[in-house]
């Protein structure tokens, strides 16, 4: 079966250049179709997270798009009286980047979009605008119009990361299951910024809650809540943009506006996440309104999950069966981020006076107990995903702190030769065994260890910077030496003594932690939920 490339993507949006960036490290054969000439000029999404910039990081484009962001930017409550609720200030970087930063999301596209440079193997059409999808069970045929006609794509797989009004998730049937708010908010970007204020600020007021965000090179962004006796075309006009903006600019100049708009605010997930071949991601999958800066950031969680499978499976080192725990791990979380961003918008805006003086006074003495207050201010009352099912071994156990399923911290290491690396770059793309008390190739029989390499898996033995000298650790030709230079290794040992080898995935989350005399059981479990069936001696998928 002849095919044009591996992966179709439609959208080249932030989601669907980070999946095509990812499939371009991984070596996957990639096209991506975009209706659009270019990139829009204004910015939608504005707030990125540590998550996401560690996707960035795998997919080799950060380099690029650090020095366009203002990192670790904090964010003010404010109740209707001016009064300050909180100052959120997250310092801790678990994932090893800043929790919270802001962009200009036309210069993060063209970031991402200059990343499909470095591949002979992902290309990238723009004004093609997808008109039909046929699947049968050995691919997928996209159909685009485009100023030069038809364009016809054969595909073994499609993501379709084409937006809120997807034609792919239309095409494919699927419904989005949810609400849209019946209230309306009016967005307001602004150029050439004078007002100095260096933080994000919600002014959480029962009659016109608002927020207001600094935007990198003298960008703003404003939002307000339109009035249930205001029309859009009256919003809108310069006179009402102006009064409404210029509050904040009393004695000083008002910067140009440069976009306006009115905005529903949905919240909404598709009843699945993909049909066959074919599979949706980013705002196609799932639409929630924007108070916790996390749209964006669901959609690249979906990218990340979402490559590593398809490389594996395209690549063939991995069953097509193991693609249906994309839908498994992301749908639920996706979920329950929007219904998490859809109770912040309702605490933005109380139901009236007595409400809200209740919820400030709530909110003031929670902050005085230490643990609470460390909760809010480092922001850890985020959802974090968690997969109980799918690529993951003991996933289901009722113990709290387990680490599986979860992703994986990002501390600092050291190699053999005495380079300093982010544990990430130090272990690769692919999944990896850490054995924190032992070299996992002594557990392993040399039939399994065979079967894991196969999957592009690696064995890493994690040691104290100085203890393996002394000890005279060498390492096998099976396995990498890290030293764990910053005690991260050691403080979960010390946490948890029977968590002695960690397996992770290629997107960094815990597929299974054991003791180091469990591993032959947990890698052969992990091996039959991944394999091919060649492997078995059938034949690879379609």
């Amino acid at each position: 079966m002849e095919f044009d490339v591996d992966v179709a993507i439609v959208g080249a949006g932030p989601c669907g250049a980070t999946l095509a960036n990812l499939l371009g490290v991984a070596g996957v054969r990639t096209v991506v179709l975009d209706k659009n000439v270019g990139i829009v000029e204004h910015p939608r999404a504005v707030a990125i997270d540590d998550e996401s910039l560690r996707s960035f990081q795998a997919a080799g484009v950060l380099a690029d798009v650090l020095p366009d962001l203002i990192q670790n930017v904090p964010i003010r409550y404010y109740s209707s009286s001016g009064k300050q609720l909180a100052h959120v200030s997250p310092v801790g970087q678990p994932y090893g980047w800043p929790r919270r930063n802001l962009f200009f999301q036309p210069l993060m596209e063209a970031a991402l979009r200059k990343g499909f440079d470095r591949f002979d193997h992902v290309r990238l059409r723009v004004a093609s605008e997808v008109t039909d999808v046929a699947q049968d069970a050995n691919g997928v045929e996209l159909a685009a119009k485009s100023p030069d006609g038809e364009v016809r794509i054969r595909a073994r797989y499609v993501v379709g990361a084409d937006g809120g009004r997807s034609f792919v998730r239309d095409a494919l049937g699927i419904a989005l299951r949810g609400e849209t708010a019946p209230s309306k908010w009016l967005v307001v970007d602004v150029s050439d910024d004078t007002w100095d204020a260096p933080f994000s600020a919600v002014y959480c007021d029962p009659d016109r809650p608002a927020m207001t965000i600094p935007l990198p090179y003298g960008h703003r962004r404003f939002e307000f809540k339109l009035l249930p006796d205001e029309t859009e075309d009256e919003v809108v006009t310069d006179e009402s943009v102006q009064r409404l903006v210029g509050r904040f600019y009393r004695g000083i100049p008002t910067p140009t506006i440069s976009r306006r708009r009115v905005y529903w605010h949905h919240s909404r997930t598709a009843e699945t996440f993909g049909v066959g071949r074919v599979f949706v991601a980013g705002d196609a999958a799932h639409l929630q309104p924007p108070f916790f800066g996390q749209g964006m950031n669901s959609g690249i969680r979906d990218a990340t999950n979402l490559a590593w499978k398809l490389a594996a499976v395209t690549q063939g080192r991995a069953d097509a069966r193991l693609l249906a725990t994309y839908d498994a791990e992301r749908r639920g979380n996706a979920e329950t981020m929007v219904s998490f961003a859809t109770r912040v918008g309702s605490y933005y805006q109380p139901r009236n006076r007595a409400t809200e003086m209740v919820r400030d006074v709530l909110f003031r003495n929670v902050q005085r107990i230490p643990g609470a207050r460390e909760y809010i201010l480092q922001m850890k009352y985020k959802p974090a995903p968690r997969y109980r099912d799918g690529v993951v071994v003991g996933g289901a156990t009722n113990d709290k702190g387990s680490p599986v399923g979860r992703m994986f911290g990002q501390p600092s290491v050291q190699t053999a030769d005495g380079v300093r690396l982010e544990l990430d770059d130090a272990v690769g793309g692919n999944f990896a065994i850490l054995g924190l008390t032992a070299d996992p190739a002594d557990h392993l029989r040399d039939v399994t260890r065979d079967r894991w390499t196969a999957l592009g898996a690696k064995l890493f033995h994690v040691t104290p910077t100085l203890t393996a000298r002394r000890h005279g650790f060498e390492t096998t030709t099976a396995t990498t030496e890290l030293r764990d230079i910053a005690g991260y290794f050691r403080d979960l040992l010390l946490a948890r003594k029977d968590d002695e080898v960690l397996i992770l995935r290629p997107d960094r989350y815990v597929a299974a932690v054991c003791r180091s005399n469990d591993l032959e059981r947990v890698v052969t479990q992990l091996c039959d939920l991944i394999e091919t069936p060649s492997r078995i001696g059938t034949p690879e998928h379609g």
